[in-house]
């Protein structure tokens, strides 16, 4: 994240898509392993650096500490791609003489890509001290190796954590199970294989868990992806076809079809159930 010290002090410099590659591979190179497997360009550590390349060629704006790279821009970092209309990288000097990158934008039909994950949103914007990726913009979307996550606000990917939050209609898709919320906070881990899989969905707020079956509704819920059972709180109701039942709690395995309704304290759980009619009687 480091490079030396620009000499002189000009208001800015403009140079074509090789020089500007030439200034950013210095400086972003980082100490310490790469994480290729996640969307973390600039986070995570590496001797790998970043290359940017851009068709309009950058600016070098020394005054506000920024370079500037405009048109089909493109940074790519080990196993790690990011494309946007322009990319700007913002950099802080320090009093040894060095400086360091401490947050990296992207706007305009923003892709992220790495070997078992991929993002796209209209804007996103690198923390790099905090190693947090936030979407925004257009319909922010994440899509793991099993899992597609979407939001209508923001959609935040916190490396150190493993974990991605989404935010205003948020939605993960698994197969064909659907989990909907205001907010989406997805749990992740590596697999034997090296892929990056969902095992945790937590989800709060209007919360809705849809299968071709069934659908659950409660004020809180938290789905297991190994055991397949998504546990609801906070007045849940139950549906299937238009029988449903009402509780406190209720536990759905959503890999049997299979669903538990508790009751309230000092309360009782509530049904309707359509009874089956033949259409000849």
């Amino acid at each position: 994240m480091r490079r030396s010290r620009p000499s002189g002090r000009h208001p800015g410099h403009a140079m074509g898509w090789r020089g500007l590659a030439a200034a950013l591979v210095f400086a972003l190179a980082a100490s310490g392993p790469a994480a290729a497997q996640s969307l973390n360009l600039t986070g995570g550590g590496g001797d790998v650096p970043i290359e940017i390349f851009a068709d309009d060629g950058i600016e070098w704006q020394q005054d506000n500490l920024v370079f500037l790279a405009k048109g089909n821009a493109r940074a790519v970092r080990g196993g790690v791609t990011l494309l946007a209309d322009q990319l700007t990288a913002f950099y802080a000097e320090k009093s040894d003489g060095t400086t360091d990158i401490y947050r990296l934008d992207a706007d305009g039909k923003v892709r992220i890509k790495s070997a078992n994950q991929t993002a796209s949103a209209a804007k996103a914007v690198y923390d790099v001290t905090r190693e947090i990726l936030v979407l925004s913009g257009g319909t922010p979307k994440l899509v793991t190796s099993d899992t597609v996550i979407t939001a209508s606000e923001q959609l935040e990917y916190w490396e150190k954590r493993q974990m991605a939050v989404a935010r205003g209609k948020a939605v993960a898709v698994r197969d064909d199970r659907r989990i909907k919320a205001d907010v989406l906070a997805a749990f992740f881990k590596q697999a034997r294989g090296g892929e990056t899989k969902v095992y945790r969905v937590d989800a709060y707020d209007n919360v809705a868990v849809l299968t071709d079956q069934d659908r659950a509704f409660g004020g809180r819920g938290v789905y297991s992806v190994e055991s397949g059972i998504a546990t609801l709180t906070g007045s849940v109701r139950i549906e299937r076809g238009k029988n449903e039942l009402r509780g406190c709690k209720a536990e759905v395995n959503l890999n049997t079809g299979i669903s538990k309704l508790f009751s309230c304290p000092g309360g009782r759980t509530e049904g309707v159930l359509q009874p089956r009619r033949d259409e000849t009687n």
